[in-house]
This record gives C-alpha cells, structure tokens and sequence, in this order.
C-alpha cells in the first residue's frame, strides 16, 4: 500500500517539493518545533525593531547637537558683551547657590550692579569659578538658553513712597556698605 503522499503525487494533487516540505514541517512538529511565525514576519518585525532604535538614536544625536549650539552661542554671547573688570580695586560680594563668591569691581561697575543695569554670569561650565559681567539685556538672552548661568540679576521694581513719609527726601543707596 502507498503513502498518502505517494498516492497525491500519482494523483497530480501535489509535487516533490510540497511532499519535501511537509515532511519537514511533520519532523519539526515531532522535535517540538513549530514553525509558528513565517520568516517574512521575523524580518518584519526585526527591520521594524531597528526602524526605532535608528530613531531613538538619531533623537539623542540631535539633542547633543542641541546642547552644543546652546553652549556655543552663550560663550559666543559672552565674549562679545564681556565688561572689562580689570583695574577692580574694591570687592563685590555676591551669592553663587550656597557659597559666597567676591569679584573686584570698580566703583562703578558696583553701582551699574546694585541698579540692575549689569549681571553676573558664569563663564564654562555650571562648576566653573569664573564670572563675567554683561549687560542686563544679554543676561535675560542667555538665561533664556540656560538659566543657570545667570549667577546675578538685580530686578529693579519700583518703590511706592507713601506721601507722609517723613524720609522720602533721603536717598539710601543700595551697596551701601556697613
């Protein structure tokens, strides 16, 4: 008696290559391997796998390309409006987050400070120790790129002098120093 697959085969109903494929499909099945997902869907879904790896790392490529431009043009900012401090002959005492920093000033550059004409920023990086000064408006520039840099900012807010205010007519300077 022949085979179901011989007799198939006489019959027209199926060829060599479909009988080779399911004896192989039937000694998988045997060993315990299925042949559960095509392999056109295994290459499917691993170039999709890799589709958003690429993404992820083009994203984080991008966002470092960010930060550096970031970076380039507040240095950039700081070194064109940079005010010279040199000839400082009296400390400037300022908060740098929990410690206290002193520059030498000139008397004025002391004034422009204290009226919020001027800021102190930082120049490198957040754990660097030098500062510069630049005028207010580009302080507000490079604090909107990172606000962490901007070590100090007078704001100016206007005064409401009561009208019986027996002292409005004296004038108490700001870096008044005790």
């Amino acid at each position: 008696m022949a085979s179901l697959k011989d007799q198939l085969m006489q019959a027209g109903l199926a060829n060599a290559k479909r009988a080779r494929q399911a004896d192989h499909a039937k000694r998988q099945a045997a060993k315990g391997r299925h042949e559960e997902v095509p392999a056109a869907e295994l290459v499917k879904q691993a170039r999709a796998e890799q589709l958003v790896r690429d993404q992820a790392a083009n994203k984080a490529q991008q966002d470092t390309q960010a930060e550096k431009a970031i970076v380039a043009q507040i240095r950039q900012l700081i070194e064109m409006h940079q005010i010279d401090r040199s000839g400082g002959d009296q400390p400037y005492q300022f908060a740098d987050g929990s410690k206290i920093r002193k520059l030498w000033l000139r008397p004025a550059q002391i004034d422009q400070v204290a009226r919020g004409q001027i800021a102190i920023v930082r120049i490198g990086a957040a754990a660097s120790i030098e500062f510069a000064l630049v005028p207010t408006a580009i302080a507000e520039k490079i604090a909107q790129r990172d606000s962490a840099r901007v070590v100090l900012k007078v704001e100016r807010q206007a005064q409401a002098v009561a009208d019986d205010d027996p002292y409005a007519d004296y004038v108490i300077p700001d870096d008044l120093m005790w």
